[in-house]
């Protein structure tokens, strides 16, 4: 929870599902660094919201032995609180947590959810951490795509982040009518709005970054890791240059500057055309209300598809045109359905040329129907209903 995501996309559901009546206790691995930097905070947070925080510390080392360890720790704080609480759902994020899920089940008869976030194993394969090739690898990835069934099958409810993946998934032989409820990586609208930001603050900004007045500015919003496609989103902005002179890129970011100046530099883009700002969540309304449209490029990998983009919703939310490739969850079904942007179907610069060509109609657009799509599909609030829906369905059959 002492980590970004966990403050953008757990927390917050949990504040809105107490409010809703349920008894809330939040078993989490903590990274020792982060815990230590923001566990006040978090426990602050958290107790003020009536939510019993059980943190246990993180283990990265050895490999596989240290997951089986928190797996193992887990199971044990799990199997406490089950018991102490009278606890009647285990709500588990993701593959690893559901082994805890799968095994209270066995114990306890407890129901729980595989809320699965995605595809894991096949990520874990696609972006290059698993190597096949390896045999222990290849055992690990075979376990788990053989868990992820079990999971579905077992489970008394199963959410996904994507309509794509749950068509994915109803596709396989005997999975046809597994029960699946799609939720996806949501927003909280009352911090992404249009009108949180106002002129001052958007001029004096300008002022802070060196940006003029006049400049096309195409943003970039979040971590640069192993699906994000920095070289092509480069590529694409040279090929901006051309139409746009006075564009600049501003990536709001917490990696690296450096590292972002030297992909620049060997595309033959110049520094004084891109800004990175380390922004917090607070703060990043206003950085991201600068851009004239804002971008991101995800590799559309097989694992992709069950891929929803936290920053898609909060920039709809803020009105601003996006341009974003398709074969990542339903970015392209939701731009189409009401958002407006440009999809690029190909990393190319005849792709890239012709989405420049759309970019006046785009820019011309008003942003009340982008802001509309972002409110009908990336609502927390919508989404902590759903949560809840499912959460009472079980607790009623309990």
């Amino acid at each position: 929870m002492t980590d970004p995501l966990g403050q953008s996309q757990v927390i917050p559901y949990l504040q809105g599902l107490v409010k809703t009546g349920h008894s809330v206790w939040l078993l989490s691995c903590e990274k020792p660094a982060r815990f230590e930097k923001e566990k006040k905070h978090i426990a602050k947070l958290l107790l003020d919201s009536k939510i019993e925080w059980l943190p246990i510390k993180y283990t990265s080392s050895p490999p596989i032995f240290s997951t089986l360890w928190d797996v193992n720790s887990l199971k044990k704080s799990a199997s406490e609180c089950i018991q102490t609480n009278q606890i009647d759902v285990l709500h588990c994020r993701s593959y690893i947590s559901a082994l805890v899920g799968e095994y209270a089940q066995k114990r306890f008869g407890t129901k729980w959810i595989f809320d699965m976030r995605g595809f894991w194993a096949d990520e874990r394969v696609d972006g290059g951490i698993w190597k096949l090739s390896n045999p222990l690898f290849k055992t690990i990835y075979n376990f788990f795509k053989r868990k992820e069934k079990d999971y579905l099958l077992k489970a008394n409810a199963v959410i996904s982040l994507t309509q794509n993946a749950k068509d994915e998934i109803h596709s396989w032989p005997g999975f046809a009518q597994v029960p699946i409820t799609v939720i996806p990586c949501c927003a909280d609208l009352s911090l992404f709005k249009i009108k949180s930001k106002t002129d001052e603050e958007v001029s004096a900004l300008r002022n802070e970054l060196d940006i003029p007045h006049d400049a096309f500015v195409l943003s970039y919003l979040g971590s640069l890791g192993t699906w994000y496609m920095l070289d092509e989103m480069l590529d694409f902005f040279k090929i901006l240059q051309q139409t746009y002179p006075n564009a600049l890129f501003l990536f709001i970011t917490g990696d690296s500057p450096q590292m972002v100046f030297e992909k620049a530099a060997l595309k033959g883009i110049n520094e004084s055309c891109i800004r990175v700002k380390s922004a917090r969540r607070n703060e990043v309304p206003v950085y991201a209300s600068i851009s004239s449209a804002s971008m991101f490029f995800i590799k559309p990998l097989y694992s992709k598809k069950a891929s929803s983009p936290t920053k898609m919703g909060e920039l709809m939310s803020l009105g601003i045109p996006l341009i974003c490739n398709s074969g990542v969850g339903d970015v392209a079904s939701i731009l189409s359905d009401g958002g407006n942007g440009i999809i690029i179907n190909n990393f190319n610069n005849e792709s890239y040329k012709k989405a420049i060509l759309e970019l006046p109609k785009v820019l011309d657009t008003q942003p009340d129907s982008t802001i509309a799509c972002a409110e009908r599909y990336y609502s927390l609030k919508d989404g902590i209903e759903k949560y809840n829906g499912v959460y009472a369905d079980l607790s009623m059959h309990t």
